[in-house]
């Protein structure tokens, strides 16, 4: 009788993670990163409890997004297309497509200027090979490939980890910060949460998983919607284990970044952060080299997981909308549309950063449109996973309707709060 090693058994789960798991990295971008910094630099452990209280709120979100790609057989814009007025959809990926191009500007600058601390280089000599390299995996690599190495991508964020163990931090006040939550009224704090909301529940994660789960079925030789459309218990529990792993390294990331600001930066008086870059240049002096570098790659590896996923959310969405060939698993003839939307967006970004415009103004009118996209987008995932001419037997049960719509409730709050901010 031959023996199975033991690890087999967690072997066949790492095999079997993929959208939910790229999905929750590629969430961990360098704007995010960016976000979270400043959360911990300016408000130490305060917003610790955060990643605890948004966990359930992405698990639900993610993977009622997860099952309207199974149980359709069609990506989101697709799905969108075919229930509601194009007067609806095409504005609403008119303004993802803003909003993700302006995000992946932010994050290639924050690539360059990353490896401009680990490596004496100019930032700005290193742009172009970054988008390059960037788009030519995304243009001649196969399904397979890209999302093999997106998998690996995922590991160098750990780092953050690492980093905020070197910082020595007070473990009481971090337990207190985690299960405890803080709330003021003082305007830099409701800010300040807003943009952690409006960072973690990202519009391009709603379009990009439901996307992934198509690909995934075509994958399988399921090459028309008629094909895909409905799927197994089996493949639901596979997709929900996939996203809940997914969120929680998201979220598991997210915490150690505000944990290792608010231990170093924060207790230094290093209040005033502007970017995840300039967050690993100022931890140096306070945690050490190591965590100034550990932190500095795990930049990288976030952006160059995190900047293919917002162009070709963008290129999915646009090219489902106008029901154009769509897949990353396509060649470029068979795609065209597809791929375009990709090569000009990613050329956009590389423009926007050579044009000298900031990057914290790029971002800032990123999360606004996103801010503004978000909950009514929301509100339409919620209608399709309700409606059985689109899920089938699949529609949403109680429990995910309540975290669904609890979710919806709070991003219009968010909105409401950014606006008047």
């Amino acid at each position: 009788m031959v023996t199975r090693p033991a690890s087999s058994g967690f072997a066949r789960f790492l095999r079997s993670l993929g959208p939910g798991l790229v999905t929750g990295a590629s969430d961990d971008d360098p704007s995010g990163i960016g976000t979270y910094s400043l959360a911990g630099a300016s408000l130490g452990f305060a917003t610790l409890w955060t990643a605890v209280v948004t966990l359930p709120l992405m698990i639900a979100v993610q993977f009622i997004c997860a099952k309207i790609g199974m149980a359709s057989g069609r990506g989101l814009a697709s799905v969108l297309r075919v229930f509601y007025p194009r007067s609806i959809v095409y504005p609403a990926v008119a303004c993802l497509l803003v909003a993700n191009t302006l995000n992946a500007a932010a994050d290639l600058g924050a690539i360059a200027a990353a490896i401009g601390l680990v490596v004496p280089v100019r930032p700005a000599w290193l742009l172009v090979p970054i988008a390059a390299a960037i788009l030519g995996l995304q243009l001649w690599g196969r399904y397979r490939l890209i999302v093999g190495i997106f998998k690996w991508l995922t590991v160098s964020l750990l780092a953050y980890v690492a980093a905020a163990f070197l910082a020595r931090p007070d473990w009481g006040a971090v337990l207190a910060g985690t299960f405890r939550p803080t709330l003021s009224l003082d305007r830099d704090y409701l800010v300040t949460l807003v943009a952690i909301l409006g960072t973690t529940i990202s519009p391009y994660l709603f379009f990009w998983q439901a996307s992934q789960e198509v690909e995934e079925d075509v994958g399988r030789g399921r090459l028309s919607v008629d094909h895909r459309k409905g799927t197994t218990d089996a493949e639901l529990r596979r997709a929900r284990l996939d996203t809940i792993t997914g969120m929680f390294f998201c979220n598991l990331v997210f915490y150690f970044v505000i944990l290792a600001c608010a231990a170093t930066l924060h207790a230094t008086g290093h209040t005033d952060i502007q970017s995840a870059a300039e967050a690993a240049a100022a931890l140096r002096p306070v945690a050490g080299e190591a965590a100034g570098y550990l932190f500095a790659l795990g930049i990288i590896g976030a952006g160059f997981l995190a900047v293919p996923v917002l162009t070709a959310s963008s290129a999915y969405a646009v090219a489902e909308a106008f029901a154009w060939r769509v897949g990353l698993d396509r060649r470029l003839g068979e795609a065209p549309g597809f791929y375009a939307v990709i090569a000009v967006s990613t050329l956009v970004a590389l423009a926007i950063d050579f044009a000298g415009i900031n990057p914290i103004r790029a971002l800032f009118w990123s999360a606004v449109l996103n801010g503004l996209l978000a909950p009514p987008l929301l509100v339409l995932i919620m209608l399709v996973a309700n409606n059985p001419d689109a899920m089938g037997r699949h529609v949403n049960g109680r429990l995910a309707n309540v975290a669904g719509w609890t979710t919806t409730a709070l991003m219009f709050a968010a909105a409401a709060a950014l606006a008047v901010s």
